[in-house]
């Protein structure tokens, strides 16, 4: 039997009502026993997560090799992508008998389809929806940087951690052991580098989207408008895209590594090694602070930052407070609905906050 535990708290930091007045925030643990495993209501290491045309929650079960679904209403879990073997096979058949290598995000395109990053076969893979068949669209299964200009099937990434859909309809692909991103065209197939230089060094100020040097690319958001937001890994940094001017713009972390500065200027707080993020269409940036064992919020009219959720002390809750309720390296965010989804990962849970 599945244990879901909500956790009341008198503090508004979540949800929203409709007519925009704040509700009392709450913890539901959605799927999890906090043990690893395989089952019904085990998970071992979830990751990136998206919502699927169908309004369920789509994930990467990282150390069980899969892309499974769990439906919101019923718990239920069911396999998407992905036979449980690690390896690089499958491509032209059934995604359910496919090999998959340490899947870290996935998307879905306009046409309903499931993309997945894949970090050690080095490739981006696509996965029919109606079909069911998987195949490659970016990288080899080989590590390397080349390709810019060709097919990307026949491009080489390394490690590929986060994808998300620009509004031209290109999948951008944070290759962050090349310390770039890439642009994948879906309509030509072709691959070139949208930023970075393969240099992993400090990014300044208001430079330039193209040239500009970026210190672990590892995840991407849009906002409304098309701006998108960057994670830097190793960079322990937030920057925003200019969607018109494609200059780049730091909005959190000062670049060192630490966990300070709640309740003041993101720009002059720590953050440990970004790595999920998450907009909420209200202004309001989400971050997983993945090596602080926390989840902070950035409201991006204010440039104030905040913990939602989390201590700074690694743990697996499940103190009624969110604000007292351990974390145990997180690394997936979802907003969705009103309600952001949490994956707590190497405490084998996925959580929900309203």
């Amino acid at each position: 039997m599945k244990i879901l535990r909500t956790l009341s708290i008198g503090i508004a930091v979540i949800g929203m009502a409709a007519s925009g007045l704040a509700a009392a925030a709450s913890v539901t643990m959605l799927v999890g026993t906090g043990m690893p495993g395989f089952s019904e209501d085990q998970v071992k290491n979830p990751y990136g997560m998206a919502m699927g045309p169908d309004g369920a929650i789509y994930f990467c079960d990282l150390d069980n090799q899969r892309i499974r679904r769990l439906d919101h209403k019923t718990k239920k879990l069911t396999t998407v992508a992905g036979n449980g073997q690690k390896g690089y096979r499958g491509d032209g058949g059934p995604a359910k008998d496919a090999s998959l290598n340490m899947p870290h995000e996935v998307r879905f395109d306009t046409k309903g389809d499931l993309y997945i990053a894949e970090r050690d076969n080095h490739v981006i893979r696509k996965v029919d929806m109606k079909s069911g068949i998987i195949s490659t669209v970016a990288g080899t299964g080989t590590p390397g940087f080349s390709g810019d200009g060709g097919p990307g099937a026949k491009a080489q990434l390394r490690q590929p951690h986060s994808i998300l859909f620009d509004r031209d309809g290109t999948l951008l692909i944070c290759d962050i052991g090349n310390q770039r991103i890439r642009r994948l065209h879906l309509d030509t197939g072709t691959i070139e580098t949208y930023a970075g230089t393969g240099e992993a060094a400090a990014t300044p100020d208001g430079a330039p989207v193209h040239g500009t040097p970026l210190k672990g690319p590892r995840t991407l958001a849009m906002a409304r408008n098309g701006d998108l937001y960057l994670a830097l890994r190793e960079g322990n940094a937030i920057y925003r895209i200019d969607a018109k001017a494609q200059t780049l713009h730091r909005v959190a972390g000062t670049g060192k590594a630490g966990y300070s500065g709640d309740g003041g200027p993101a720009l002059d707080a720590t953050l440990g090694g970004p790595k999920g993020l998450a907009y909420d269409g209200r202004d309001n940036l989400y971050l997983a602070d993945t090596e602080n064992h926390a989840i902070r919020r950035i409201n991006l009219k204010t440039g104030i930052i905040m913990t939602v959720l989390g201590t700074g002390v690694r743990g697996d809750g499940p103190e009624a407070d969110p604000l007292t309720c351990k974390l145990s390296r997180p690394h997936g965010v979802l907003f969705a609905k009103g309600v952001l989804f949490v994956t707590n990962s190497e405490a084998n849970r996925i959580l929900e906050l309203r």
